[in-house]
C-alpha cells in the first residue's frame, strides 16, 4: 500500500493566460504571473494498492480528466495498482476561483509522494500543468512565474505583505468552465492585440514587484483582468462571466481609491472578485466592505488571503 497526503493552494493570476497555443500539452500563448493563497486550499489523499479493484475518486470531480492525469504518474513509476483519491477544497469548487489549480498541484504532489517519484520542482510543474495548465503556479512558492512550459518562484510569500481579500459573490459552480473558454479565446478579434501588449505587463509588473511600488502594480493588475474579459466577451462564443455584483464592486473600487484607499480588483474566469491591498489596509478594506448593506446583502462569504507556499506532502 502506498498512500500520501498533499495541500496546495490555489493562486490569483495578476497577468493572466486565457488562450492556448497546445491544448493537449496546455501550453499558454503568454506568460502569467500569480500569487498562491493562503486562504483558499485543496488537501488530497491518494492511496494505490493491489487490493483496489478499480480506481475511486471523490464525488463531483471529472474522474475521466483525473484517473487521465494519474495514468501518466503509474506509468512514470512503472506500476498498475488501481488508486482511491480523497479529496476537499476549503472554499467553493469549480466557481473560477482556480480550484482545478490547487486540485491538480495537489493531486500531483501527493501522487508522486505515494508512488515514490522523486522529481524536482521543474519537473512537478510540468507535470501539473498537464492536468490543468494554471495548476504549475500553485507547485513553487509565493509569487510565482509561469512560461512556456513550467512554473518557478519570483519571491517566497514573506517577500511582501499583500492581502487577496476574496469577495465571493457567487459559489455554485460557473455555467462554461475555463478548460472551454480557452478553446474559443483565438477567435476574439482583439487576441493578437492582447499578445501584443501582455509582455509589456509582465515587465511593467516584474519591476513593480521588484520595487514594490503598489499603485504600478495594481495598475496593470487591473488592465490586465479588463484585458482579458474583453477578449472573453469578444471571443465566439463570448464569455460573460460577471455578474451585476461583480460590476457593482468593480465601480466600487475605483470610487473606493478617489478617496485614498488603495485597493485594486482582478477578477478570474467567474463573477468572484480579489481585492488587492497591502497587509496595512486590510482592515480599511474590510470595514468598507461591511459597511455597504447592498454588499452585505450579495456576499456569501470573504476570504482573506496572504501569500502562501507552494504545493507539499503533509
Amino acid at each position: 500500500m502506498m498512500k500520501a497526503t498533499a495541500e496546495a493552494s490555489a493562486n490569483i493570476a495578476f497577468i493572466k493566460y486565457w488562450g492556448r497555443k497546445d491544448a493537449r500539452l496546455r501550453l499558454p500563448y503568454n506568460a502569467s504571473i500569480s500569487m498562491n493563497l493562503s486562504g483558499c486550499v485543496t488537501t488530497t489523499t491518494v492511496e494505490f494498492s493491489r487490493d483496489y479493484e478499480q480506481d475511486i475518486v471523490a464525488e463531483g470531480f471529472d474522474k475521466k480528466r483525473i484517473i487521465t492525469h494519474i495514468d501518466r504518474l503509474r506509468k512514470l513509476a512503472g506500476i498498475q495498482q488501481r488508486v482511491h483519491m480523497k479529496t476537499k477544497n476549503s472554499f467553493p469548487t469549480s466557481a473560477g476561483i482556480a480550484s482545478s489549480a490547487s486540485g491538480f498541484a495537489a493531486l500531483t504532489v501527493a501522487a508522486a509522494a505515494a508512488l515514490g517519484l522523486k522529481l524536482s520542482e521543474k519537473e512537478l510543474t510540468n507535470l501539473s500543468r498537464l492536468g490543468s495548465g494554471s495548476a504549475c503556479r500553485s507547485i513553487p512558492d509565493g509569487f510565482v512565474k509561469w512560461e512556456d512550459s513550467f512554473a518557478y518562484s519570483l519571491y517566497p510569500p514573506e517577500y511582501w505583505d499583500l492581502r487577496d481579500v476574496l469577495v465571493i459573490v457567487k459559489q455554485t459552480q460557473k455555467h462554461v468552465s475555463s478548460s472551454t473558454g480557452h478553446d474559443g479565446a483565438a477567435t476574439s478579434p482583439d487576441f493578437g492585440k492582447r499578445l501584443e501588449t501582455v509582455s509589456g505587463r509582465i515587465v511593467r509588473i516584474q519591476e513593480a514587484l521588484r520595487t514594490k511600488n503598489f499603485k504600478a502594480f495594481g495598475e496593470v493588475t487591473e488592465e490586465d483582468c479588463l484585458d482579458m474579459h474583453h477578449v472573453m466577451q469578444t471571443q465566439s462564443p463570448p464569455l460573460f462571466y460577471w455578474n451585476n455584483t461583480t460590476k457593482r464592486i468593480m465601480d466600487a473600487v475605483t470610487g473606493w481609491r478617489a478617496i485614498g484607499l488603495p485597493v485594486y480588483f482582478t477578477i478570474d474566469a467567474g463573477p468572484n472578485v480579489h481585492l488587492i491591498c497591502e497587509g496595512k489596509d486590510e482592515k480599511k478594506v474590510m470595514k468598507v466592505l461591511q459597511s455597504r448593506i447592498w454588499l452585505r446583502q450579495r456576499i456569501k462569504e470573504i476570504i482573506v488571503n496572504k501569500p502562501s507556499k507552494g504545493a507539499r506532502v503533509v
